[in-house]
């Protein structure tokens, strides 16, 4: 649950790194204010975009005036050779949706290039996805830790109780009702377990935020780590009450079916 809170919230961290990837879409040189107004209509229009924003050749030659490292070049220049450019950034970052999403913005008409560096996503979301498969191993195997740790617990309650459990065999006492309090037992476990794991979680998360909130606040953002929501803690509850009743139940059945 650890971390998978902390994926998550490297996500969101991300996220704010992921929408400043925009796609440049350079017009050509010949395109006038009634060109380039259809080209925004057709932006506008287009689901896939989060948002947008133009830079006439006029504002960029200004900017390019301004910058002292371009000052040499731009003095060697006759005319303004920048073109119009509207700059895209897309709802979704995953290598399919934003290769799609140039494509279609290299068929408008009016549009000369249309330009991203989708590289660095790439590498991006294949490094959140081996993440993801991290969490995914890690679970499992604590799971699996988990149902032993019960399992055993269990099992030294059947021993303490063996005697109870011989004598409710000679009156007639089935299976069915000698495993049913070991079940309970163990999905007691289970959801103490994860309560307390919903606790610890909580608190871990408090605990760092108040130096990410220092950090974030000298680099000018107000970035915070999420809580786990009431769905999270649910999910941890439900999965750690099943773990707890199917330890049990293999407790059980291993001590029933020995006798």
């Amino acid at each position: 649950s650890l971390f998978y809170v902390a994926t998550t919230n490297l996500n969101n961290l991300v996220s704010n790194v992921k929408t400043e990837s925009q796609i440049s879409v350079f017009l050509k040189l010949n395109v006038n204010a009634n060109d380039i107004a259809k080209i925004e209509q057709q932006l506008k229009a287009n689901s896939t975009i989060a948002s947008y924003h133009l830079v006439t050749k006029d504002q960029a030659w200004q900017d390019l005036q301004k910058t002292e490292s371009a000052a040499g070049i731009v003095s060697t220049l006759d005319n303004n050779p920048l073109p119009d450019a509207f700059f895209v950034s897309p709802k979704s970052v995953t290598s399919e949706a934003i290769t799609q999403l140039q494509v279609s913005l290299q068929s408008i008409a009016g549009v000369d290039k249309a330009l991203v560096d989708g590289n660095w996503i790439k590498r991006l979301n294949s490094l959140l996805q081996l993440g993801n498969k991290v969490i995914l191993v890690l679970a499992t195997l604590l799971g699996f830790a988990l149902i032993a740790v019960i399992g055993n617990t269990i099992r030294m309650q059947i021993l303490t109780q063996r005697e109870e459990i011989e004598v409710s065999q000679l009156i007639g006492a089935t299976n069915s009702f000698i495993r049913c309090p070991f079940l309970y037992a163990g999905a007691i476990y289970g959801l103490g377990g994860g309560l307390i794991a919903c606790l610890l979680l909580a608190g871990v998360v408090t605990f760092f935020n108040a130096s990410v909130t220092q950090i974030a606040t000298e680099y000018g953002s107000d970035f915070l780590l999420n809580l786990p929501n009431i769905k999270l803690n649910m999910v941890i509850i439900t999965i750690s009450i099943l773990l707890g009743w199917l330890a049990a139940y293999l407790a059980v059945n291993r001590a029933l079916y020995k006798r």
